[in-house]
């Protein structure tokens, strides 16, 4: 018995003492896990410093199961669960979102984290859970980050959304378990998702042999994403996008000094808020086939013929190549015929014998493809290329279209025919297969405001630094009066075909245009305006374009001078405010 007992002595103390060490390593190796713990997303702001994106507590009722284990089956257990989450939904006044389907997949995954049987919970839910939370053991409030839009739909196409995401294993941490985390599905949130992102913390806990919580052993902050200030000004994004409310068109505001991004509206356009939590699949499939297409940016991925808009830059290419002067003149009948093809203008009884400056006034058809015959297409195929058409303008946004700046070769390629004459017309005016995007509109209209300086367009507000220079165009200061001088009598001339646009104490240049579209049996048409201001040292460049409009001169010119005469409003705050616009 004395050898017996000496025997057992030494076998429990090399167990308890000698083999410590081992045996607790195995029981941490099986009972703990490893939890990743996401980080805050950094905040987007305006340039003024308005939090446009930022994170909220979401306030979830959780039910911890392994609190509510039951002996026996498992059934038994989701009985016991269903049952609590049964007289909560009668005590708080909510409807349940989870079924014991839901219990079970829980369980079964062995999950040692809370079974959330409702998220989202309002103050009067959580109020009502405070006075009878004595009656519900295993049951908590868990906190949970989201995304949060504060001004909902503003600057939506900018922002982009937010979507739950499934983060790399990393082989020297492997967590066992990964909390919801989201990531940047579409605009800033996703071209800037790893500066928002941040450093993931994480959390030890011990489970038993069934997997559910014991205890939490150690946990390690995570990290919050940085924050970003945008060059968007979000009181001019909201007229932009007031202007366009219940119409299908786009609106950018450039400053012609650097590039910075003002405003980009698209419309109609969608509360990004709907993408921060579970997507239902109902809303999901709502808004993919919604016929007003609210997730397209019409600004950065619309493509439309620039109707007369682009006249202005088949003018430059003429005088900069010395193919025609601003004193050249073109006979206007109302209309121009070549190869058994009539173009009209617009004034059916014709403008008559006209030059450049008052033909950009009238905005004449007729004119301009004579014009455009005489320049030749080679000329003003290389400036608008120079300018940047038939590209992406390399803004930091996702989905950017280039537009089509088309030519002999794509003909060929598509067509099997070779460019014509007729080809020459169409495009002069604004027509045919060029394609164009109000984003490039915006960025040809800053160049034409501060003497042809193409400067990528800038969503990073950065004070102090110079905006990125695409290209120096070297238009001559000749070439720029005439051009800039027929822009600024269509607007201010009483006669001007954009004088809707025009604007008490403000000189402004601008240019309207129409774009014809679809079968001649239901012919629509899009409104198009360009616009600088003020005149002589602008500060403000601008595109605009409305679907199914009436014209350029009717319906964008109105909106032209109702988002500049806001602008020119809020200037004068800031003056008064102190505030300098970088």
């Amino acid at each position: 018995m004395l050898a017996a007992l000496l025997f057992l002595g030494v076998f429990l103390w090399r167990v308890q003492v000698l083999g410590v060490t081992e045996y607790r390593t195995s029981l941490d190796r099986q009972s703990m896990r490893r939890v990743r713990l996401p980080a805050p997303r950094g905040v987007i702001a305006d340039r003024l410093g308005v939090r446009l994106a930022d994170n909220r507590p979401s306030f979830c009722i959780a039910v911890y199961i392994e609190e509510l284990k039951q002996p026996g089956r498992w059934n038994r257990t989701i009985d016991r669960v269903d049952e609590v989450i049964s007289r909560l939904a009668a005590v708080l006044g909510l409807e349940k979102q989870v079924d014991r389907e839901d219990i079970w997949n829980h369980i079964r995954r062995r999950l040692p984290l809370p079974f959330l049987a409702w998220r989202d919970v309002g103050g009067e839910a959580l109020a009502r859970w405070a006075e009878h939370s004595a009656m519900f053991p295993g049951v908590d409030v868990h906190i949970e980050p989201v995304r949060f839009y504060p001004h909902g739909s503003l600057a939506a196409h900018v922002l982009g959304y937010v979507g739950q995401s499934d983060p790399a294993r990393d082989p020297d941490v492997p967590y066992h378990y990964y909390l919801p985390e989201v990531e940047g599905q579409y605009g800033v949130e996703k071209a800037f998702d790893d500066v928002f992102a941040g450093t993931a913390g994480g959390k030890l806990l011990r489970v038993d042999a069934a997997g559910f919580k014991y205890e939490e052993v150690h946990e390690r902050a995570p990290v919050p994403g940085r924050g970003l200030r945008l060059t968007v000004d979000s009181r001019i994004q909201r007229a932009a996008e007031r202007l366009l409310a219940d119409r299908r068109g786009a609106a950018v505001v450039l400053d012609p000094r650097n590039g910075d991004v003002l405003a980009l509206a698209s419309s109609p356009a969608f509360d990004p808020n709907a993408f921060s939590s579970r997507l239902s699949p109902a809303v999901w499939r709502r808004l993919r086939s919604d016929p007003q297409r609210p997730l397209f940016n019409r600004a950065v991925s619309g493509t439309y013929p620039p109707g007369s808009t682009f006249k202005t830059l088949v003018a430059l290419a003429a005088l900069e190549n010395r193919r025609a002067a601003g004193d050249s003149r073109f006979n206007c009948p109302g209309y121009f015929d070549i190869g058994g093809v009539r173009f009209h203008c617009w004034k059916r009884s014709g403008h008559g014998l006209v030059a450049m400056r008052e033909a950009l006034e009238q905005s004449c058809n007729a004119y301009f493809c004579q014009l455009g015959l005489s320049c030749g297409y080679e000329y003003i195929y290389h400036m608008a290329e120079a300018v940047g058409f038939g590209r992406p303008t390399g803004i930091r946004l996702g989905a950017e279209l280039g537009g089509l700046l088309p030519g002999d070769a794509w003909k060929r390629s598509r067509y099997r025919d070779g460019w014509r004459a007729g080809d020459t017309c169409n495009v002069s005016i604004g027509q045919g297969a060029l394609l164009v995007t109000p984003l490039q509109m915006a960025v040809f209209t800053a160049a034409m405001a501060n003497g042809g300086y193409v400067f990528r367009p800038r969503l990073l507000f950065q004070p102090g630094r110079k905006g990125e220079l695409v290209n120096d165009l070297h238009w001559s200061p000749a070439s720029l009066q005439v051009v800039r001088g027929g822009m600024y009598d269509v607007v201010q001339d009483p006669s001007g075909t954009g004088k809707r646009a025009r604007i008490e104490g403000v000189e402004m240049g601008g240019k309207t245009g129409t774009a014809e579209y679809g079968p001649k049996s239901d012919r629509r048409k899009y409104a198009w305006m360009i616009a600088f201001a003020p005149f002589r040292d602008a500060r403000y460049a601008v595109a605009v374009v409305v679907e199914d409009a009436v014209s350029g001169g009717t319906t964008a010119a109105p909106m032209i001078r109702e988002l500049m005469a806001e602008i020119f409003v809020l200037e004068r705050e800031d003056e008064a405010a102190g505030r300098r616009r970088a």
